[in-house]
């Protein structure tokens, strides 16, 4: 599986590490795990994925279409940035800064992860990658998508710039199967998250 990760950038336009391998009406998952208790939003008593409602973006949101009918869906305001043929990503840039605040990925599964291995298998891609003091903050499987169903993590990891949150899930379609990637800055975790859950709820495998 090619990389996706976030790294500090001097232009919006500067080249990231991209590509990685890789519907109900709720999130409800068949099996989730909560592994550490930061950084998911969930409230006391609810799944980590609670917020997990797979439906169409707001309106005036941006599309991406890739082939096999797969839609990345992100704000208007944030731009598409270059990415691997096949895939798409989105990012928003954190102002005054050289950093990337909030991104998004797709990319066609490409590696061997499964769906049952997913919550194992993302982590340890990450701190191949370069990654350091990965950190899995929730689990799940048996998550419903619009025409879809995956597994999904939530993790936190340092790179040498700083330290980014993302939503990662392993989504099989109809017709593919695709990883999508919806991270940010940790320290606005709690501010961005709204706008990256949504456009995970809004894709389409």
């Amino acid at each position: 599986m090619a990389p996706i990760r976030l790294i500090a950038l001097v232009l919006l336009t500067a080249a990231f590490a991209s590509g990685c391998g890789g519907a109900g009406n709720t999130g409800a998952a068949s099996t989730t795990a909560s592994i550490a208790s930061g950084g998911t939003r969930a409230h006391a008593g609810q799944p980590p994925f609670a917020w997990l409602r797979p439906g169409p973006p707001p309106p005036g949101w941006a599309q991406a279409r890739l082939p096999n009918s797969v839609v990345l869906t992100y704000p208007a305001s944030w731009r598409r940035i270059h990415s691997d043929p096949g895939t798409a990503s989105a990012a928003r840039t954190d102002p005054g800064s050289d950093l990337i605040a909030d991104y998004l990925n797709v990319t066609p599964q490409q590696g061997e992860e499964t769906l049952q291995d997913w919550a194992r298998f993302r982590p340890a891609h990450n701190m191949e990658e370069g990654d350091s003091h990965v950190q899995v903050l929730a689990a799940a499987g048996g998550l419903h998508f619009r025409d879809g169903r995956g597994s999904c993590v939530i993790d936190r990891y340092r790179t040498p710039a700083t330290t980014y949150q993302e939503i990662a899930c392993l989504v099989h379609g109809p017709r593919s199967a695709n990883v999508i990637v919806a991270a940010g800055l940790a320290a606005r975790w709690a501010h961005d998250a709204p706008a990256l859950e949504r456009a995970v709820s809004a894709f389409v495998p």
